[in-house]
């Protein structure tokens, strides 16, 4: 017996809307409302609405608070200043990724934002290594909403309904975090986002957010939509951002996927895989996370091989028809020998298997787009 899919507070939103849901790592969620390409363009041109109730929040509290969490995670918080937010990583002793994640500093705790795949794992490992500090991790996943609301016109549809605490809007910067209030009720409003757009990522309690959701829609009119997993994935990949379980996992590790940035091995506190980070650092790792441009009209999904010529030389671990560049695009692995090799002209172009044919990939510096440059690749 299997056991039923939990819901978001905004599950009864979804239905009204019509949205085709789905057993989204535990968590019955909407994959589209209407199409994928319409939900990607509504979230480029205009503004998206999504529910991201699924990702696991935890409150860090405690006067050790700080130390605990130095001493968990892959980059270094101690210069961090209230309202700044830091992406991070989880490594286990091998130097492989746990999981990655956003560590917000606030006025008296920090807020750790992870992956809903590894909202339990993440707990049970922070908890077995408190080792006696004087810290709390409380929970908030099932009681407080996550909302997103990103693109062009994303900030201002919702700094409308939204009242500044601390800063005026206009001095919020990327990455960081303010507390606000939404009529009565607090909020804190996070510019940070998944889409490669401006955006705000709004945590409020459950009741409360599917008042805010609801007006975000009717306020926004054909300016905001909801938009379903399905997009989101087409998204971030275009912005070049990995998702765990496909393009980073307990298998990888921080160079290989390009995530060398939040690894700070010359902070003083030792973290778990950090020894074997600075040995692969050292040595330099044996794949890299690439971008490629699939030369047909045919999708390279994840886990399909490439090849040159008849050897194996890496495998692809996301990819989906992208509506901004307007070809298949796709992220995934290739072996560093052979990378030297083909830079030098010594190895034929690489070459995706789907399902038994292949078709010719083009490497392309990744992100695929980006709102600085506002155009396709």
């Amino acid at each position: 017996m299997t056991n039923e899919p939990e819901r978001t507070v905004l599950y009864e939103e979804h239905k009204r809307l019509g949205a085709m849901l789905i057993d989204f790592h535990g968590w019955e969620m909407p994959v589209r409302y209407t199409s994928i390409p319409e939900e990607h363009q509504q979230v480029r041109e205009r503004a998206g609405l999504f529910d991201l109730c699924h990702m696991g929040r935890l409150d860090i509290s405690g006067p050790q608070a700080e130390t605990w969490i130095q001493g968990l995670i892959t980059n270094d918080i101690l210069s961090m200043q209230p309202g700044d937010a830091r992406y991070t990583l989880f490594c286990n002793d091998s130097g492989t990724i746990l999981d990655d994640a956003i560590v917000y500093k606030l006025e008296e705790t920090f807020l750790l934002v992870v992956n809903a795949s590894n909202t339990g794992k993440i707990i049970d490992w922070m908890e077995s290594r408190r080792q006696g500090l004087e810290a709390k991790l409380t929970d908030l996943t099932r009681s407080h909403a996550m909302i997103a609301i990103q693109g062009p016109e994303a900030f201002a549809c919702a700094t409308h309904l939204l009242e500044a605490s601390e800063i005026a809007w206009d001095q919020l910067g990327y990455y960081q975090i303010t507390p606000a209030r939404y009529e009565s009720e607090p909020v804190l409003a996070a510019r940070t986002g998944y889409t490669g757009e401006d955006g705000l990522e709004l945590y409020i309690s459950a009741e409360a957010g599917v008042q805010l959701w609801r007006e975000l829609l009717e306020t926004g009119g054909q300016r905001t939509g909801p938009i379903g997993l399905g997009a989101r994935d087409t998204l971030r990949l275009e912005a070049g951002m990995p998702l765990y379980g496909n393009d980073i996992d307990e298998t990888t590790d921080p160079y290989c996927a390009g995530l060398g940035f939040a690894v700070k091995l010359d902070k003083e506190a030792p973290f778990p895989g950090k020894e074997r980070l600075q040995e692969i650092k050292d040595a330099g790792p044996g794949q890299k996370l690439c971008g490629f441009i699939v030369q047909s009209r045919r999708i390279a999904r994840s886990g399909m091989e490439i090849f040159s010529g008849t050897d194996r030389v890496g495998r692809i671990t996301s990819g989906a028809p992208s509506p901004t560049v307007q070809q298949p695009i796709a992220m995934g692995y290739l072996d560093l020998p052979y990378l030297e090799l083909l830079a030098d002209g010594q190895a034929p172009e690489p070459e995706v298997d789907v399902r038994g044919k292949r078709e010719k990939l083009k490497l392309e510096h990744l992100p695929f787009f980006s709102r600085k440059r506002k155009k396709t690749v």
